[in-house]
Order: C-alpha cells, then sequence, then structure tokens
C-alpha cells in the first residue's frame, strides 16, 4: 500500500540503520537529533519503515468492523490525500503523553457507564503502552515495527467509538425499533419508535481526534444530563449482576439525543412502570395506566395534549373494525349492545347494521362508530394531542383493568385511572363552575350551588347532560411516552425497576453487544 509511505517515512542513517521519522498532527519532520528519539532509547535504530508499512496494511485487511467509527479511522489510515498526516499517537520524539490519558480515561469511565472496556481495546492498547513504556521488546520477543502501527491505530479506534458512542448512543433506535414489529394490517413494519433523535456525528470525532486538545472532546463525552447522572449512580452503587446490566441498558437510552422530560411541567407515562406522572410546579398527581399490548404496541412519542374532549365519541380504526368487528355484519343486536353506529365515510349517512354484510364492514367505505357517553370504551374523558398514531390518553369503561398486575392490554392508546383529575390538573386557572360542568358531564355529583341547582332543573333530561364537551388546554402541556425499565420517580428521585414488558431490553443488549458490560 503506497500510501502508507506518507505515514510512516524513513530518514535513513547510513545503509542499514535507519532513524523514526514521523510527524505530530501534520508538522512534518525537519530532522533531528539523537536526543529527540531518546524515549526509544536504542530501539529507534531498529525501525523499518517497510516493515511498518507491511503491519499496518496486514492490520486494515483484516479489520473488517461494520461500526461506522471504525470506518471513518479506517479512511484516516487509508486516504492519505484526504487527511495527508501522520500517525497520531507517537511522534519522533515518542510516544504522546495522551496515550497513557486515554487508556486511564477508558478504565476509569467506560465501567461506570455501563460498558465494556474490551470494547475499547483497553486489554490490547495496555500491553502495548507497557511493552513501550518498559521498553521490552526484546524480552518479550515483540517486534517494534508491528507494536506501533498496532497502537496508534488501536488508540484511534477506541477514541473515536468512545466519544460518539458516549454522545449519541452505540445504536441507532429508530432504525432498530422501527424494523422490530411487521405491521397487523398490511405490509411492512409497525413504527414504534417516534422520537427525532440525532445522528451521530463521526467526523466531529474525527476532528477532534486530529486536533491539539483532543483530551477535551474525549473527557466531556460523558452526558451530563440528570437522568444519565442519576442512573449512573445507581449502577455504581449496584451489586447484583442483573440490575448492573438493566441500568446499563438504560444508560444507552439516556445517550440518545432527543427532548428530554425536562420541563417544570409535563405528563409523563413509563410504560414498564405502568404508571402516569402529571408534574407542575406546586402539583403532583400519578395514576395507573394500561397501555398496548404485545401485538398492537403503544409507540414511544412526545407531543402536547391540546384538546379534552368530554363523551366523546369512538371513531373505530379500521384495523379493529376488521378483525372484531365485521364478522359480525347484519347482527343487529350485535351493534345495538355496544351502541356502535354505522355510517358512509363520504356522506356521513347512517345505515340499519341489519342491512350491512361482512365485506360492506371489510370494504373499509364505511365508518364504524360508538355514540359517546356511558359504556363507551374511550370513558367519558379522552386527552387529545397531534401524532401519527391516533393514540391519546383515555378513560374507559373497564375500571377493574386498573387492579390487574400487568396491564398492556390496549390496542396502543394509554388508558387513565384518574381521568377527572388529569382534567383538572390541565385546567389549574378553571373556575368552580368551569369544574362542575364537567363533573355534571360525566355523572359526578357537583359541589357548587350553581351545580346542584342545574342538575335538579335537569333531573329528567337525557344522559348525560353535555354541560362540557370539548375544553382547549392553554398552554399546552407535554406529554411523554417513554420506555425505561430503570427511571428515577419523579418525586422522590430514586431509581425504580420494572419487568422489560415488550422486550426492549433485550432488543437494546443484543444491538449493544460487546459494548455492554458483562
Amino acid at each position: 500500500m503506497s500510501c502508507m509511505k506518507h505515514l510512516f517515512r524513513l530518514a535513513h542513517v547510513g545503509a542499514l540503520v535507519g532513524a523514526l521519522c514521523l510527524s505530530s498532527c501534520g508538522e512534518g519532520w525537519r530532522g533531528s537529533s539523537e536526543a529527540d528519539l531518546s524515549e526509544f532509547g536504542t530501539f529507534v535504530y531498529a525501525i523499518d519503515t517497510l516493515q511498518m508499512e507491511r503491519a499496518l496494511t496486514d492490520i486494515l485487511s483484516k479489520d473488517t468492523s461494520h461500526f461506522a467509527a471504525d470506518k471513518a479511522v479506517r479512511q484516516r489510515y487509508t486516504d492519505v490525500e484526504s487527511f495527508g498526516l501522520a500517525p497520531l499517537w507517537f511522534t519522533r520524539k515518542g510516544l504522546a503523553p495522551e496515550a497513557d490519558e486515554l487508556l486511564a480515561c477508558l478504565r476509569r469511565e467506560a465501567p461506570r457507564c455501563g460498558l465494556d472496556t474490551a470494547a475499547f481495546f483497553v486489554p490490547q492498547i495496555a500491553r502495548d503502552l507497557f511493552v513501550v513504556h518498559k521498553l521490552a521488546f526484546d524480552s518479550l520477543g515483540i517486534n517494534i515495527n508491528e507494536l506501533l502501527p498496532r497502537l496508534d491505530y488501536n488508540l484511534s479506534r477506541a477514541y473515536v467509538r468512545y466519544a460518539t458512542g458516549q454522545r449519541y448512543g452505540f445504536m441507532r433506535p429508530a432504525k432498530v425499533f422501527n424494523n422490530l414489529d411487521l405491521k397487523t394490517q398490511g405490509d411492512g413494519y409497525a413504527r414504534l419508535f417516534d422520537e427525532q433523535v440525532k445522528e451521530p456525528d463521526y467526523d466531529a470525532s474525527m476532528r477532534q481526534l486530529l486536533s491539539a486538545d483532543r483530551m477535551s472532546f474525549i473527557h466531556s463525552a460523558v452526558p451530563d444530563t440528570p437522568l444519565f447522572k442519576t442512573l449512573q449512580s445507581r449502577l455504581n452503587a449496584a451489586t447484583d449482576t442483573d440490575e448492573k446490566r438493566k441500568i446499563a441498558v438504560n444508560l444507552e437510552r439516556a445517550r440518545w439525543q432527543m427532548k428530554r422530560p425536562d420541563e417544570n411541567s409535563l405528563v409523563l407515562v413509563n410504560l414498564p412502570s405502568q404508571q402516569l406522572w402529571a408534574i407542575a410546579r406546586d402539583s403532583f398527581l400519578n395514576m395507573r395506566v394500561c397501555y398496548g399490548s404485545r401485538l398492537t404496541k403503544t409507540p414511544l412519542l412526545h407531543s402536547a395534549i391540546s384538546t379534552i374532549d368530554v363523551n366523546p365519541d369512538w371513531i373505530i380504526p379500521q384495523s379493529i373494525v376488521k378483525n372484531e368487528i365485521a364478522r359480525h355484519g347484519g347482527d343487529s343486536s350485535y351493534f345495538a349492545r355496544h351502541r356502535y353506529y354505522i355510517a358512509e365515510r363520504s356522506s356521513g349517512a347512517r345505515l340499519n347494521p341489519r342491512g350491512v354484510s361482512v365485506e360492506m364492514l371489510e370494504s373499509g367505505r364505511l365508518r364504524v362508530g360508538q355514540s359517546g357517553g356511558i359504556g363507551n370504551s374511550l370513558g367519558r374523558i379522552v386527552f387529545r394531542f397531534p401524532n401519527d398514531f391516533a393514540v391519546y390518553l383515555h378513560d374507559t369503561n373497564n375500571r377493574s383493568a386498573f387492579t390487574n398486575e400487568r396491564r398492556s392490554l390496549s390496542h396502543g392508546c394509554v388508558r387513565v385511572e384518574k381521568p377527572f383529575d388529569l382534567a383538572c390538573f390541565l385546567m389549574p386557572d378553571a373556575d368552580e363552575w368551569t369544574i362542575d360542568r364537567l363533573r355534571i358531564s360525566i355523572d359526578k355529583t357537583p359541589t357548587t350551588e350553581r351545580g346542584r341547582n342545574y342538575l335538579a332543573e335537569h333531573a329528567d333530561s337525557e344522559r348525560p347532560l353535555r354541560l362540557m364537551r370539548q375544553q382547549g388546554v392553554s398552554p399546552r402541556m407535554p406529554v411523554y411516552i417513554i420506555y425505561y425499565t430503570a427511571y428515577p420517580n419523579p418525586i422522590s428521585g430514586e431509581v425504580e425497576l420494572w419487568p422489560d414488558v415488550y422486550g426492549y431490553d433485550k432488543v437494546i443488549a443484543r444491538e449493544l453487544g460487546a459494548f455492554l458490560m458483562n
């Protein structure tokens, strides 16, 4: 490989011996005395540029790693026309001091972040640095012309792997999770991960690797978010192997650069904990939730709650119509029992269920809905927020489900245990009459005199009494649906551990592979 001659040049001293002729960060060698080369002692005269070239060529030919970080480093060592630089970790005067600093950083910080030091070549780097510092080439039978290229390459790969992975994560979650489950209807895969995650910037890591202040970049690579620090503290206090591995997987989630639930006011749903937390500066609300089954998983996303719908009709998704309702075509008693109605999508005209066949229901030309009010599957209150999945938070007519130990049973929406309380949380400035209007609309007992009088005056009216149909949420309330099997309780701050209900921990562990601590 002729390009290697640009990286490892030899200044011949006489006919048989040579002195090391390298450059540091692009500074060409202008000649040096033996004193400049004293760190390698007499071994400097054993350096042979052709042997070093062959050794590096062999290293590169055997490196078939698919990691993008490794590919970026390989390009630097093969594409001299683009980079034109000498080895990065030793110069005409010997080893750069950053080599030992990088090794110390990797040994100390990688395990504290749930990472295996072997993934950053720490054992190999440590052995080679020992040989260099002790000048033990002859005693250990090691050829300096093979060691120096190997050490330089491993240090560079370790640097870029660590710096980029710590900043952006060691896997691409959207690519992985959105190619995990086949759609229940149609072709392709279900979209399970709807967060915008920043792509890793390998070019930035390479620029820093080539800079004079590269160690500042590596020391700042560990995320400094409160979530990462809290999980890291729990990891370093843990003694159980399974617990440490679980936390290490969740540290990977905390690396992904995406919008984080750190606002002063927010609604947070963590699926593994089966809990919702509503948090504001001066109030807090906690409740159980039900969420998507393993076949119809709730997607991970963030949005903002914009409206509260009271006693809404449920417009049933076509997938549910096909899978659960269509087979009852023509059975008017079935539709009556469930308070379902059928309407043409084009005109909105309602049809008599007796005259609607299975084929008509499966065609997609008709819409099936459930009238709002008592018995509606959405319950009495729905909390809507923009998203691409037609999912939302809502009440339910199946209140007993909240007593289940395992509550992954919905078609993807999140059912909340205390919908009235959540509605009040989202209307902090509402007056008593506004809250009573909501109570009356969902058949709760009013607390104001005005509300009691209204109820008495309309005692014979058809229920529900629709005093409130929709209420805007202003300002919109951030809502996050997340998936952490280890997460700090928003009130106590203590990290709590939960089962991996969707099996996502296993997916992350598989993707991290050698990077994940054992």
